[in-house]
């Protein structure tokens, strides 16, 4: 048996087109135009609002990729590889591969790795000229995706949280605190939660266009809706003052160093000489330099120790009045200023 020559292995390695066509079938709803009944190329171009003929291109070839499966008369139906591209599927994959989501779109930083490496920031912003966060917050075009994922949110057990994020919760001593502000709150499920179990506080959201819109939304039709309030701002911006603590969830690791800084030194600022900033920041699990390089691609600080918080908090003017128990993917310190 004749051995690939090495040249033609990098080229099969790095071939773009089978992920490229997977990706076309989830962005254009391939896999739910035929699951509602269009089963030719024409009738399928003129759901996706495609181009007929690169479409029939396309579709033949997710059926030699095994994606899709032609009939007897040439109509085109899901193979069980191809069924998790619905949206309806208990597994879809859909929103993940989709290049217009908000998911879909992150993972295209690999795309631009090379920027990556040479910089030490996200791809995003070299592929799309934007950064991410920017991007999926203030462009009109996410505001739907945010609003289904406001809707999913409330589906779940309203006591769900993520990365260890129920050790805000119980560990911290929230009995002298009557007021919060969730800096960079997302979609607010934190900030509820919070003063579910502590019926005494009162929290704000503060988060940029998109999604603090949908955090106000998901206020407004809870059964905490008299103690929650949704504002939209920037933490690179002055924040609100007056509160007791100044709440960093899982924020700084999206941030290089000089950012995270200046996020900590706006949250100094507004807590003035009595308040507190507490952080509550993430440490990805990393399992190897793969994995890591795909963090790297999207977020600039995914591995940062309590250390290395502490060392940021100490630059922004900061010092630290108290250290909760850590645990691997989660730090809790609180911090006063100088």
């Amino acid at each position: 048996m004749t051995e690939t020559p090495p040249f033609q292995q990098l080229l099969t390695m790095t071939d773009l087109l089978v992920p490229a066509a997977v990706r076309a079938a989830a962005t254009l709803g391939i896999a739910d135009h035929i699951a509602a009944g269009a089963t030719t190329a024409a009738e399928i171009a003129h759901r996706a609002g495609s181009a007929p003929d690169v479409t029939g291109t396309l579709l033949r070839y997710l059926v030699e990729i095994k994606i899709l499966e032609t009939g007897p008369g040439g109509e085109y139906a899901l193979t069980p590889l191809g069924d998790p591209l619905r949206s309806d599927h208990p597994q879809s994959v859909r929103q993940v591969l989709r290049n217009d989501g908000m998911i879909g779109s992150i993972t295209l930083s690999l795309l631009r790795l090379d920027h990556t490496v040479r910089t030490g920031r996200p791809g995003y912003a070299a592929e799309f000229g934007r950064d991410y966060w920017d991007a999926v917050n203030t462009d009109p075009a996410f505001a739907a995706e945010w609003r289904e994922q406001g809707e999913a949110a409330d589906q779940l057990d309203k006591q769900v949280l993520r990365w260890d994020a129920g050790k805000i919760i119980s560990e911290y001593d929230w009995s002298g605190v009557d007021s919060f502000i969730d800096v960079g709150g997302h979609l607010g499920s934190l900030t509820m939660a919070l003063v579910r179990a502590h019926p005494h506080l009162h929290g704000t959201l503060l988060d940029l266009q998109n999604v603090s819109a949908e955090a106000g939304r998901r206020f407004a039709r809870s059964d905490v809706a008299e103690r929650v309030t949704a504002v939209q701002g920037s933490f690179f911006d002055p924040l609100p003052t007056g509160k007791d603590v100044y709440l960093l969830s899982a924020i700084l690791a999206d941030w290089s160093d000089d950012e995270a800084v200046l996020i900590l030194k706006r949250c100094r600022e507004a807590a003035g000489a009595t308040g507190k900033v507490l952080v509550a920041d993430i440490a990805m699990p990393v399992s190897g330099p793969g994995s890591e390089l795909q963090l790297r691609s999207m977020m600039p600080a995914p591995t940062r120790t309590a250390e290395d918080i502490e060392r940021l908090g100490a630059e922004a003017g900061l010092r630290v009045s108290w250290r909760g128990p850590a645990t691997a993917v989660r730090t809790l310190i609180e911090f006063t200023a100088h």
